[in-house]
């Protein structure tokens, strides 16, 4: 028997949602590891024989992929219904060079901002950082180093900490939903009148901003300067859209998972 499609996630991360709202939405039953960072990066090279450092990572009749392009367009391929990719050659060319723009010019840029302000808040950050650790480690000793370890490591990993990088971020970040303003078409998705893979991405890759109740539960508030900045989006119809997007289409009780 075929085993169980195994999805390899960080809970908190907008990549991995992307990938998690697909396998539901087309109620693709999975198991789900989420062994805590930095271990992340030693599995994911491991499980992909070094094609990726990172997760998300899902396994799929024999196949490794570790990319979340990569892995909608095999769900694509084994799970056609409900479809991500438009029919027509030039809706699936638009969606996909959106999908593309959200993943490698705006989502750098949300998770360098994220952590950039949650690691000026040394005591809220060190105890998110904790929590993502194994039992055994998030006591005495191990729980009161985690929060340094963790922000050194978003230092090293992701260049976080830097003012520079944050305003650059800020933005690309501005941009983005500039761009999502002025692709939005009247039924209210961004490439023809149904959900694809484009408002998937875009509606991921914003959710540690803009918070929809039905995104991942991220398990500390936003700082100030990020929720003032969060504000600021607020009223416009991207930000909207993320919210209709999530409201709309993020069903989580399509695919019974093993946690």
């Amino acid at each position: 028997m075929t085993p169980a499609p195994t999805l390899w996630h960080i809970p908190v991360s907008h990549y991995n949602e992307k990938v998690r709202w697909a396998l539901e939405l087309k109620g693709v039953e999975h198991e789900r590891k989420a062994p805590p960072p930095p271990s992340h990066m030693a599995i994911s090279l491991w499980l992909t024989r070094g094609a990726s450092k990172t997760f998300p990572v899902l396994q799929l009749d024999g196949e490794v992929l570790g990319d979340s392009s990569a892995i909608i367009e095999a769900l694509e391929r084994r799970f056609p219904e409900p479809p991500l990719y438009p029919d027509d050659s030039e809706s699936r060319r638009r969606a996909l060079e959106l999908e593309d723009f959200f993943d490698e010019q705006v989502a750098p840029h949300v998770r360098l901002l994220a952590w950039h302000e949650a690691i000026k808040d040394p005591e809220t950050f060190g105890e998110f950082a904790a929590d993502v650790l194994p039992p055994t480690m998030s006591r005495g000793p191990g729980r009161r180093i985690a929060g340094p370890f963790a922000a050194r490591f978003l230092k090293l990993r992701y260049g976080v900490g830097d003012a520079d990088s944050a305003s650059l971020a800020r933005t690309r970040i501005e941009q983005a939903f500039d761009r999502l303003d002025s692709e939005l078409g009247a039924g209210g998705y961004l490439v023809g009148d149904e959900f694809s893979v484009a408002d998937l991405t875009a509606a991921s890759i914003l959710y540690p901003l803009v918070r929809p109740p039905e995104g991942p539960r991220i398990p500390f508030d936003l700082a100030p300067p990020l929720e003032e900045f969060r504000r600021s989006f607020a009223g416009r119809p991207g930000y909207r859209h993320v919210e209709e997007m999530f409201r709309r289409h993020r069903k989580r009780a399509a695919a019974p998972v093993v946690a």
